[in-house]
């Protein structure tokens, strides 16, 4: 673009210089001379000429130009629809920068708080406790026997109830990870470490109660990267939570534990059905034997019934028999009458007979 626009401006000088000279020739009227009336005509022909070059390489130069700036513009305009979209692009991702800032500063703001912090725990682990088992199943905030009040209670089948506690101290663990010297780890360590061990004391002597919770308590936190960094550096801390009946649970195993829960709920409803059944079951074949001996009862009386009939087939065929010997026998009707037979003559005794 700048070459062109250079060749342009020398194109033009050089036609400024010959029309000066044109008229510094034009200028200078002398004698008339033929030879010179000759070089001025062709002198005239040859400027022209070059006027007509010129004026050709400027038409042609201002064609490129103008095509070069139809080029450049639309080049411009397709940059500049792209850069939009980019600037679009960047000032959404602006905003969810913008959005994300504002909610980890009130994330920030919730565990800079205790009470806050506990909350988003408690919430949490209500969340996954509401979503994995039916309502009456479980009571969050339930008042023991002794007047303790667990975060959260699940009533099991043998009518013991297995506590979870959300309120995880991360004072310490938040000390711990922005610790920038060793002094300052190995304190925040030492804190963490006790703060593990008083929670997980009163844990077990509070809601861990014989005959009414189970024998074990889940202490509930709220990050997975925070409990693996908790088994990792502090193993000690765990396995005295497992003497102690205290297991701590992530999100995660938190979820596990509520399906095992659920499907031992679901066994003991299943159990209980079960023997319903068997005691429905019980009351039929009871009635099933009842219908058989009075089955057998009626099929005696259809027997005797059955012998009964018999009996009276019997008689009746003998009286049809006696009836046609009777109507068999022939009275005779031909004159003579049958003989008699004179009774003895009595006689008279004497007295001396």
């Amino acid at each position: 673009m700048l070459e062109t626009l250079i060749i342009v401006f020398c194109l033009i000088l050089a036609g400024g210089l010959i029309a000066i000279i044109a008229l510094l020739l034009r200028a200078r009227a002398a004698p008339v001379d033929q030879a010179a009336e000759q070089r001025m005509a062709e002198l005239k022909g040859h400027v022209q000429a070059l006027q007509q070059t010129v004026h050709q390489r400027l038409e042609a130069v201002a064609q490129t130009v103008n095509q070069t700036m139809l080029n450049t513009t639309k080049d411009t305009k397709e940059n500049l629809s792209k850069l939009n979209e980019r600037l679009a692009v960047i000032d959404s991702a602006q905003k969810n920068i913008t959005d994300l800032a504002s909610t980890v500063s009130s994330l920030q703001k919730v565990f800079d708080n205790k009470q806050r912090r506990g909350a988003f725990g408690q919430g949490r682990m209500e969340a996954i406790v509401a979503d994995g088992l039916p309502q009456g199943a479980y009571e969050f905030q339930f008042t023991l026997s002794n007047n303790s009040r667990p975060d959260c209670c699940i009533f099991m089948p043998d009518k013991r109830f297995l506590v979870i506690d959300s309120k995880f101290p991360l004072e310490a663990a938040t000390t711990l990870e922005n610790a920038k010297t060793d002094d300052e780890r190995i304190q925040a360590a030492r804190q963490l470490r006790q703060d593990l061990g008083k929670h997980i004391s009163d844990i077990s002597g509070k809601y861990l109660i014989p005959g009414e919770t189970q024998d074990m308590a889940f202490m509930f936190i709220p990050s997975e990267s925070l409990f693996g960094e908790l088994h990792d550096a502090f193993d000690d801390i765990c396995q005295k939570g497992y003497r102690a009946g205290v297991i701590i649970v992530s999100p995660s195993l938190l979820m596990l534990a509520i399906q095992v829960v659920q499907q031992i709920q679901k066994d003991a409803r299943m159990r209980e059905a079960a023997d319903k059944i068997r005691g429905e079951v019980g009351h039929l074949v009871d009635d099933v034997h009842r219908l058989a001996e009075r089955v057998a009862g009626l099929q005696r009386h259809f027997g005797q019934t059955s012998e009964d009939m018999r009996q009276i087939l019997i008689s009746t065929e003998k009286i049809e028999k006696r009836g046609a010997r009777i109507q068999e026998v022939e009275f005779g009707n031909d004159g003579t009458s049958a003989d008699v037979i004179p009774a003895p003559m009595t006689r008279k005794l004497g007295a001396g007979e």
